[in-house]
């Protein structure tokens, strides 16, 4: 039986853990994400990069996260984009899971849970996502937390060179 899942705020504390994790999945995350500097892999630019997320936690704009296996930090899940505004209230929901935590339900427990900090916490009505065309994993994780497809975003994302379609995501929150 996994470990059980859990998230939290992230914590400046969280950087070696994350840079840990990071630096193994390299090639894993290639074809999902945009390339970044070497200084992302280590403990010193996760901690850069922390605190500009926690400065935007701050302000009210994103909703930084670890996912958690028992105790150890084994992601990350982050609501950003946030917009509180009455008419809008929104946010959009984007996460991933270590290689050595992955096909053991950690993702799709940390969206659920992620879900009710963005409807109970931050007071929000809609729930956004996108994910690559190929990302079947990610399909399942969004469609069994209530998700639905919407809509392809041509050309949203340069990834190796190439820009790339993404498949938007939503769910509103609440029902």
């Amino acid at each position: 039986m996994p470990d059980r899942t859990g998230i939290r705020l992230i914590k400046p504390t969280d950087a070696a853990p994350i840079a840990a994790h990071r630096a193994r999945d390299v090639e894993a995350f290639r074809p999902w994400e945009p390339a970044q500097p070497a200084e992302f892999f280590t403990p010193e630019g996760q901690a850069e990069r922390i605190d500009r997320l926690l400065a935007g936690h701050r302000a009210g704009t994103v909703w930084p996260g670890v996912v958690l296996a028992g105790d150890q930090v084994v992601g990350q899940v982050t609501v950003g984009g946030i917009l509180p505004q009455p008419h809008l209230r929104r946010g959009s929901l984007g996460y991933w899971i270590a290689g050595a935590a992955q096909q053991q339900g950690h993702a799709g427990r940390a969206v659920g849970l992620v879900l009710r900090v963005m409807a109970d916490e931050l007071g929000l009505h809609r729930a956004e996502a996108s994910t690559r065309l190929e990302n079947l994993p990610s399909h399942r994780v969004l469609r069994r937390n209530g998700f639905s497809p919407y809509g392809v975003a041509h050309s949203a994302i340069l990834l190796d060179g190439h820009w790339r379609d993404g498949l938007l995501w939503e769910r509103i929150l609440g029902e």
